[in-house]
């Protein structure tokens, strides 16, 4: 059965997409299947996935207002190794759509219950917005992952994203907790990235993933060409920091399976 993961922050510019497409195709080359949902209106994931989103047929959009099945909206990311259901601008017209359909929070979760053992992973790249697209993305999850930039501003709205997990958790989907925060676009030549760092390890822990994701020049050229940094340059930082990540995930999700039932006292 997969595990779905939330890719998600409010704040934009911090990694969401380049997080989507990169851990998709680095999971998929350890043999996992691999579904990226692109729930992002401005369709990053789908151009950086080898789609055109002028061209869709069918997207995200269809899936959610109920106009298509999962498998009409499920695509081949080109060679990249992982599937996808794309999206574009159309999907802004979810959010008034989905006001007056029943269950409108739970949207996503019902369409995929259908392929939900198929994959391994199933990752959503959410919209930079806390929106219903946002909140789909969360009920049908088990986990968030939380890019985020060692920068000034890097906590500001981490707060209300934690709420906002926090009521979702305890309102619908009460197997929905924090997979990890990851750090992005990390210079460590820089002071104050190195002091946010320490602040996000020392406040949450080993919720912060060991794996750093370096500025890297391959990272930011990928989407250019529909394809992620392995395609592009296998053996660039950015590229093998997100094969890391990968890996840590696997490991993390392995030794979750395999920890003992605690007794109930």
């Amino acid at each position: 059965m997969a595990r779905i993961r939330a890719i998600a922050n409010q704040k934009g510019g911090v990694g969401k997409t380049t997080t989507g497409i990169n851990l998709a195709a680095s999971l998929a080359a350890t043999k996992r299947r691999v579904l990226l949902i692109d729930m992002d209106p401005q369709g990053n994931a789908t151009m950086g996935s080898g789609l055109d989103k002028y061209q869709l047929e069918s997207s995200t959009l269809d899936l959610m207002l109920g106009r298509a099945d999962i498998e009409d909206v499920i695509f081949p990311a080109a060679n990249n190794g992982y599937d996808i259901i794309p999206a574009n601008g159309d999907l802004t017209a979810a959010e008034v759509g989905l006001i007056k359909m029943p269950r409108k929070e739970y949207r996503l979760r019902d369409a995929l219950a259908s392929v939900i053992r198929r994959y391994h992973y199933i990752l959503v790249d959410c919209p930079p917005s806390l929106n219903m697209l946002t909140v789909n993305a969360l009920v049908a999850s088990e986990g968030v992952m939380i890019p985020i930039q060692c920068e000034y501003y890097a906590l500001e709205g981490l707060t209300a994203l934690m709420n906002t997990i926090e009521h979702i958790r305890l309102s619908v989907n009460r197997n929905l907790e924090i997979a990890g925060l990851l750090r992005t676009m990390f210079d460590p030549r820089n002071n104050l990235a190195n002091d946010v760092s320490s602040q996000l390890v020392s406040h949450f822990g080993d919720r912060v993933y060991r794996t750093v994701i370096p500025r890297n020049v391959r990272l930011a050229e990928a989407p250019s060409y529909g394809i992620p940094a392995l395609s592009h340059d296998r053996s660039s930082s950015g590229t093998l920091a997100y094969l890391a990540l990968a890996g840590e995930i696997i490991r993390r999700d392995q030794q979750a399976e395999h920890k003992p039932d605690q007794e109930i006292s």
